[in-house]
């Protein structure tokens, strides 16, 4: 997943900043007026929203998925807050509260951020195929991805960062369903990496 220091290379695109600082004055306005967020921790935020998003996939955080949710918000402030109240952690709890307010929106942040960055147009290619690919040529296919990418769907879609994306993984079949919503929010599907994650998500 993302770390510290690459949302604040990010944050530095003046595209991305000009957006991110409009967004914030609209959440700050009407979640929380006395909110105090960084412009780097409010686009950790964001960032966190198809994780939260996939926790919420049936209907409420467990236990488990709060602690995991934390653990990226952490990992994601700037400066970092271990032993005190996390700014991402705070606005990350009223996210949780009004998602479906929220989700779209930084949605299509989200979208455009992928698109700058990672120049998603270039990475689709009309002649993959999942069903006629071989392992090995998946396996070349994700080797050969932009890093940002593969940061983007590790970040969004994945809780362990050492979890192998090319590993079977089983899941729900609400949350398989989440994931593929998503994916259709940003503009993800047709990416061959994606692709190749997707086919690696087994429902149980």
């Amino acid at each position: 997943m993302f770390t510290e220091n690459e949302v604040s290379a990010l944050i530095n695109y003046p595209t991305i900043l000009q957006e991110t600082v409009k967004l914030k004055e609209k959440f700050i306005n009407e979640e929380a007026e006395f909110l105090e967020i960084s412009d780097h921790d409010f686009l950790s935020l964001i960032l966190l929203t198809p994780s939260v998003g996939i926790a919420l996939s049936n209907g409420s955080v467990s236990l488990f998925e709060e602690m995991a949710l934390n653990k990226k918000a952490r990992k994601l402030s700037k400066g970092g807050f271990w032993m005190q109240q996390d700014p991402v952690v705070f606005a990350m709890e009223l996210l949780i509260k009004n998602y479906d307010k929220w989700s779209l929106i930084f949605f299509n942040h989200i979208k455009s951020v992928i698109k700058l960055t990672a120049n998603t147009n270039s990475l689709i290619n009309p002649d993959f195929s999942i069903e006629n690919s071989t392992d090995n040529e998946q396996c070349i296919q994700v080797l050969k991805s932009p890093f940002i990418i593969i940061r983007f769907i590790t970040s969004f879609f994945m809780n362990d960062e050492e979890e192998d994306l090319l590993a079977e993984r089983k899941i729900a079949q609400i949350e398989y369903d989440r994931i593929i919503e998503i994916s259709e929010q940003i503009d993800i599907t047709e990416i061959p990496v994606f692709q190749i994650f997707r086919s690696r998500l087994k429902v149980k």
